[in-house]
């Protein structure tokens, strides 16, 4: 208890990113309650941002520090709270994919979002903060305390955040499955940590990791009991099939821009914590030479495996595009657990950059795709995939930016989405899973056909309005901002690997000391 307490004032510097949007969240908050009715909420959304840029730049800064000018080597991780708070490498690389999504979905709603959409709009603006804010402790988070108190911050504020347009029956019931099944992973994920704590006296992950290794035959069942638990618990919080009947509700019933941010930054931050904690307990250290191991890499590939399959083929029967993309997510949930599944070896040692990679393509080439989305149907409140009938002959730029980013979706060449599966297919080749590389592939090709189907929309098909379509500044820069990032991950593939394996550090940032 000692030691949780100490906190100096050069600690509160490395806690600025999220003190920052804390501040902003409180600020905003009360601005919102002393501006009158009548004065434009518009202004918060711009403050939210700001906010969001300040907390970039403090998490620039902490990779600066940990990666000075010149070193040869990267300095150690800064741990706080007694080794409960982490900040590392690992931690400021998903901040900034954190931060960078909040940001795209903070801009395309400033003039974009109508009261009919979001009733009360300066909630909506500063409620992304705090959901940001839990995404971000997650990652930082070397203890199961911290990592709940960020799930649980994530998850209360998503479950307003999804409920917010009171009015309509589809948002009420998306709001009401979501805290449901939202509610029961949380108590599975606790459940399993429980049995940790048990087992090993220690809520540390570092210290769960060396207990479970030094007293593995005494506790092997309950081992695999905690293992399976955190998995189906983990596989809720990134909707991964079996475990993703709640998304297409939700992701239907939940505003735009809601959407926007259930698909990416809350998908990412689930993956961050999946990973941290499956390889901090469980994938390193004296468990890897036990039968643990072997079946913690083989559940994972089938449970991405099935999610690949799933997600794809579901979707081949969506008309309605939010429940499309949900089922896109739940198969790009298979595609990115299929790292976690490939172990870190002599030959195979890159799980992260094939996981981040694909992570940071999966974000912007999602967002772009709902800035069009919500602007093809906002005028008529169509949310089906017709509503893209005729786009290109109404706004051919428009158009164009949306077929960048279905192509990315579906992992055609040259594009951000096709180097991020074709590095994830390359290291299940390496570590010898075929069966899984042809799992990727086939279902890749199957995506193909829904993809398209938006595509021949777009281009075969006459739409109802003959005229362009109307779209605020903000929603256009951002659709052209995803579809740029798009396509420059597409072309310069090894320089966004190279920067991700120069700052990240496997026994730095990774392994829990």
């Amino acid at each position: 208890m000692d030691q949780l307490q100490r906190l100096t004032a050069g600690d509160i510097v490395h806690l600025a990113p999220e003190l920052s949007l804390v501040i902003t969240a409180v600020v905003l908050s009360l601005l919102d309650l002393l501006l009158g009715r009548s004065f434009s909420r518009t202004v918060l959304g711009w403050l939210a941002l700001l906010g969001v840029a300040v907390s970039a730049a403090f998490v620039i800064g902490d990779i600066s520090t940990l990666n000075p000018a010149g070193a040869a080597t990267p300095v150690q991780p800064i741990t706080l709270l007694g080794g409960s708070w982490r900040v590392d490498d690992y931690a400021n690389l998903f901040k900034l994919l954190f931060l960078a999504g909040t940001a795209l979905i903070l801009f395309m709603s400033i003039g974009n979002v109508k009261e009919d959409e979001i009733p009360h709009k300066g909630e909506f603006f500063y409620l992304l903060l705090p959901a940001t804010i839990g995404a971000m402790v997650m990652a930082s988070s070397g203890d199961l305390i911290t990592l709940f108190v960020g799930l649980e911050l994530l998850s209360i504020t998503s479950y307003i955040l999804v409920g917010m347009r009171k009015k309509q029956y589809a948002s009420n019931e998306g709001a009401f499955k979501y805290v449901v099944t939202g509610g029961i992973s949380s108590a599975i994920i606790l459940y399993g940590m429980s049995f940790l704590y048990g087992m090993s006296g220690s809520t540390n992950l570092a210290k769960i990791n060396q207990a479970l290794g030094e007293n593995y035959s005494s506790f092997e069942p309950l081992i695999y009991v905690a293992f399976f638990l955190l998995l189906a618990g983990f596989g809720f919080k990134i909707a991964a099939a079996p475990f993703h009947m709640w998304a297409p509700d939700v992701y239907q019933g939940a505003p735009a821009p809601v959407t926007a941010y259930l698909a990416v930054v809350s998908k990412a931050a689930g993956f961050a914590l999946t990973f941290r904690v499956l390889y901090s307990v469980f994938g390193l250290g004296p468990l890897v030479q036990t039968n643990l191991h072997a079946d913690f890499l083989t559940a994972t590939a089938v449970l991405a495996a099935v999610a690949m399959i799933v997600g794809n083929f579901v979707a081949l029967r969506q008309k309605n595009m939010k429940r499309l993309l949900a089922y896109s997510g739940i198969a790009n949930a298979g595609y990115l657990l299929v790292p976690i599944s490939t172990h870190y070896g002599m030959v195979h040692f890159s799980n992260f950059s094939e996981l981040f990679f694909y992570l940071i393509a999966y974000v912007f080439m999602n967002i772009g795709a709902i800035a069009v989305f919500m602007l093809v149907s906002g005028p008529s409140q169509n949310e089906n995939i017709s509503a893209f009938a005729g786009l290109y002959y109404r706004a051919p730029a428009t158009a164009v930016a949306m077929v960048i980013l279905l192509l990315s979706l579906a992992g055609l060449p040259v594009t951000g989405g096709f180097f991020g599966k074709l590095y994830i297919m390359l290291g299940t080749l390496q570590m010898h899973k075929y069966w899984l590389a042809a799992v990727i592939i086939g279902t890749s090709v199957v995506s193909f056909y829904y993809y398209f189907g938006v595509i021949r929309q777009m281009f075969l098909r006459s739409g109802s309005e003959e005229t362009g379509i109307q779209s605020s500044v903000t929603g256009q820069i951002t659709i052209w901002i995803c579809a740029a990032v798009t396509l420059l991950t597409g072309f310069f593939p090894h320089v966004v690997l190279r920067y991700i394996e120069t700052v990240f550090s496997v026994p730095f940032d990774f392994f829990i000391q």
